[in-house]
């Protein structure tokens, strides 16, 4: 039986499906999936709905076809909103770390920023080759703080170097190479993968899943939490004071090249 206690509709950002002891959160902000204010709150809400759910041991995130996200919406990286901003999205990061259940991040299309970091921090992730992957926060004179955090782990040091500082786009075939994601499959093999995974976990104890899950990060966490509280400090004491992260949104917003001040 399927319970749709979150529906699909035009003005919800997520929606949340349970099928017995898998549940499933749909990124619903067409076309690019942007990560506003008001799916952060949905996303959070989510998450602690279905940790209540007793039967439910695995968790699919995904967007559309044509993208899992394209980021945190480039309009909150402003003096008035960045910091509110930054503690409503780390927030989800953060509750999706601590989260009991096993999430698989399912990403087809345009996978940016906030996006990637979202992806990048479930249990597991199953991506199409040709989705497009990238920290692209650096061409607007920004920093992605869960990926200065967090992405060396995963990718190792010069990696998230090259990645975070660059800003360049990378295939989703790459993002599996490179330990971002478990597997790369075509689109009409993509969900069959997962569903293999799924099968497994099913047939395995929630409880010693949730456990093990809580002693596997338990390093990692203590290491995340420290991270972000200190890349949230120098975004907002350091960055945000300088000409150049407003020049950056600026161009953005009006859509021409940033001319950097250097300051």
């Amino acid at each position: 039986m399927t319970i749709s206690f979150t529906p699909a509709t035009p003005t919800n950002r997520v929606a949340v499906d349970v099928r017995g002891q898998r549940a499933h959160i749909t990124l619903t902000h067409p076309p690019l999936n942007v990560i506003d204010f008001q799916m952060m709150d949905e996303m959070l809400a989510a998450l602690q709905q279905l940790e209540q759910r007793k039967e439910v041991s695995v968790v699919i995130i995904s967007g559309g076809q044509r993208a899992f996200s394209a980021g945190v919406d480039v309009a909150v990286h402003t003096p008035d909103l960045v910091q509110a901003m930054l503690q409503k999205f780390h927030g989800v990061i953060l509750a999706l770390t601590k989260f009991p259940k096993i999430t698989i991040a399912e990403v087809h299309g345009v996978c940016l920023g906030g996006g990637a970091e979202l992806a990048m921090v479930c249990d597991m992730c199953f991506t199409t080759p040709g989705a497009k992957w990238g920290f692209p926060e650096i061409t607007l004179g920004c920093y992605p703080p869960v990926a200065c955090t967090a992405l060396a782990a995963l990718v190792g040091q010069k990696r998230a170097a090259d990645l975070v500082f660059t800003g360049r786009t990378f295939s989703g075939q790459e993002a599996a190479e490179w330990g971002l994601a478990n597997e790369a499959h075509p689109e009409g093999e993509l969900q069959q993968a997962i569903q293999r995974t799924i099968d497994h976990l099913l047939k395995l104890s929630p409880a010693a899943l949730a456990v093990a899950k809580k002693a596997f990060y338990a390093w990692d966490s203590m290491h995340l939490d420290k991270g972000l509280a200190r890349a949230e400090k120098i975004y907002l004491e350091e960055l945000m004071r300088t000409e150049d992260v407003k020049e950056g949104i600026g161009a953005w917003m009006e859509k021409r090249k940033p001319v950097w001040k250097r300051k």
